[in-house]
């Protein structure tokens, strides 16, 4: 592979279909006993370029000293934090604080969505909730071989049954129990990003609560990534090389494996760790950050064998909120790298224009600048 990350954006992204209604349906438990699979889910060669042959050395924060205030303690984590952002973007933590049989139900909760008959599963998809596989209703081709499930979760909304009211509105009583699941699972996420932003703050240098107070009113997004066995996992990615658009991104995976990092030029697997968090930074607070922490480059391969599953939390500012850098990041040897825009749009142009890849924020700047010229101060 070259040194190049353009390389790895092989699948155009102009594949994304005009009509929405006339979008292919695929029935994941028909297609995972194919020899062969169909030829949407076929990724360029680049993309499949081998895993390297090391494992990937994540950097490991415990939470447990933060958590209590111990300031000396605060102070080397967030350093290595800023060393692992600026270098690709991602870290994992531990001792988080969040009730380990509480991820365990979150992973078994799967089955109750994701083998729900494909009529109903459908019935669900609305915009970019809901369910989706493979997301065939926006793309064409280089299919992603995985069905996902997704809703909202805004941490100032009033109500505390708004995960539970959203299963139970789209999928029926019988999914109370799932959503009031997920419902304790989102509210673990609010109270664990304010810890995780607090981190990144100082490493920035910039004050310490100022990420804090920017999410507070976030607008999140959850989802539940189901990834089948497939025959042809050599042909296809459970997702592709990208950079997520979000903010930050707070994942649980199982111990089958999958998740790989770019990382000095090669893909590094991520090794499975049940008691920690996968935390890595999106193109938003890349922005936010005035670039100098990095957009984690990555993708998920397919399983010949075995079913993974995921459980993943996008922390995302209000939606109109100006995506703006603290003005101690910005001066005449740290230029304004980014103009203002709000996460409203780039979401929009992911889901509309561009999905996501390497470089979707150079994309989208490209469209907001010939949009908005004078957005730039």
């Amino acid at each position: 592979m070259g040194s190049s990350v353009a390389t790895l954006s092989l699948c155009p992204p102009s594949k994304l279909l005009k009509d929405e209604s006339k979008f292919q349906i695929f029935d994941f438990n028909l297609l995972q006993k194919e020899e062969h699979i169909p030829e949407q889910f076929i990724w360029p060669s680049g993309d499949l370029t081998k895993t390297a042959e090391e494992e990937f050395d994540v950097p490991l924060i415990d939470l447990s000293a933060i958590i209590n205030g111990d300031e000396a303690a605060i102070a080397t984590a967030a350093e290595i934090v800023r060393k692992a952002c600026e270098k690709h973007g991602l870290f994992l933590v531990t001792n988080h604080g969040v009730d380990p049989h509480l991820i365990s139900s979150a992973h078994q909760e799967f089955d109750s969505i994701f083998k729900l008959p494909l009529e109903k599963k459908l019935s669900t998809q609305m915009g970019a909730t809901g369910y989706s596989g493979a997301h065939a209703e926006r793309f064409s081709t280089c299919l992603p071989w995985k069905e996902t499930f997704t809703f909202p979760y805004k941490h100032n909304n009033e109500s505390e049954s708004q995960v539970v009211d959203y299963f139970t509105s789209v999928l029926g009583e019988d999914l109370h129990h799932t959503g009031l699941v997920f419902q304790k699972y989102c509210e673990a996420m609010k109270e664990l990003t304010p810890v995780i932003m607090e981190l990144l703050a100082i490493g920035l240098g910039v004050d310490r609560l100022h990420f804090q107070r920017f999410f507070e009113d976030a607008e999140s997004i959850m989802r539940c990534n189901f990834y089948p066995p497939c025959n042809s996992s050599g042909l296809t990615l459970g997702s592709g090389p990208h950079c997520d658009p979000t903010s930050l991104t707070i994942l649980h995976q199982d111990q089958v494996g999958g998740l790989e990092v770019f990382v000095d030029n090669k893909w590094l697997p991520v090794r499975p760790r049940s008691d920690s968090f996968v935390i890595n930074i999106g193109d938003t607070f890349m922005a936010l950050s005035n670039g100098r922490y990095k957009s984690c480059l990555h993708r998920v391969l397919a399983n010949r064998e075995m079913e993974r599953k995921s459980v993943t939390y996008f922390v995302n500012p209000r939606e109109d909120k100006t995506v703006k850098p603290p003005d101690n990041l910005i001066g005449k040897e740290e230029p304004r790298k980014y103009p203002d825009f709000t996460w409203a749009e780039l979401f929009e142009f992911t889901q509309k224009h561009h999905r996501s890849d390497a470089v979707t924020l150079q994309e989208f700047l490209k469209r907001l600048q010939a949009s908005k010229p004078s957005n730039f101060e």
